[in-house]
């Protein structure tokens, strides 16, 4: 017997009192893998990816977080290519969970500076700090080109972006890197 929906109600309630739906499994995308083949297959170098963007204590999370974000999503069945989908699910919640940090250090220097504290300790490597400072996206990057030794045709892939902003990318990351590095 057919499902009359691809969703079902699992009698929770989110914070604004609205039921909580999660897709009937195994609802496929156009390639035929349903989330948790998805997942199955390419999380371990999601894993890595996202450890190259956020480090290695929040990059399983920031996963986790992204699968979440995906299991949720009504429009599985239209993803062409799940692998690039994946990373730029990663990839953004990188950059949410980035405004997040960025919004959190600047209420802590504020209330630091409220204190009378004039510097606050570093903690991380010179090299590490550079590249906290690049963007989300050429963080990205310079990972899968320097930690995964990836080209940027394949890097293009992974990402779902063009080869040229990939290039973009990549040369603005290197010439920032190279301005803090030397500073």
């Amino acid at each position: 017997m057919k499902q009359s929906s691809t969703w079902r109600t699992t009698g929770e309630v989110d914070e604004k009192g609205v039921a909580v739906s999660l897709p009937r499994e195994p609802l496929k995308n156009m390639t035929g893998l349903t989330r948790a083949e998805a997942y199955e297959k390419y999380s371990d170098e999601l894993v890595r990816f996202a450890t190259g963007l956020v480090g290695p204590t929040d990059g399983p999370d920031l996963v986790a977080t992204a699968m979440v974000n995906v299991l949720t999503m009504r429009s599985w069945d239209s993803v062409e290519n799940p692998r690039s989908y994946l990373y730029r699910t990663v990839l953004n919640e990188a950059k949410r969970s980035h405004r997040k940090t960025m919004r959190r250090r600047a209420s802590e220097i504020r209330a630091a500076a409220g204190l009378g504290a004039s510097d606050l300790p570093e903690v991380r490597p010179e090299v590490l700090d550079a590249v906290g400072k690049l963007s989300v996206r050429q963080r990205a990057v310079v990972y899968l080109a320097y930690w995964d030794d990836l080209r940027p045709v394949e890097i293009a892939r992974r990402l779902g972006i063009g080869e040229s902003t990939v290039h973009r990318h990549l040369e603005r990351g290197q010439e920032r890197l190279r301005r803090l590095l030397h500073e």
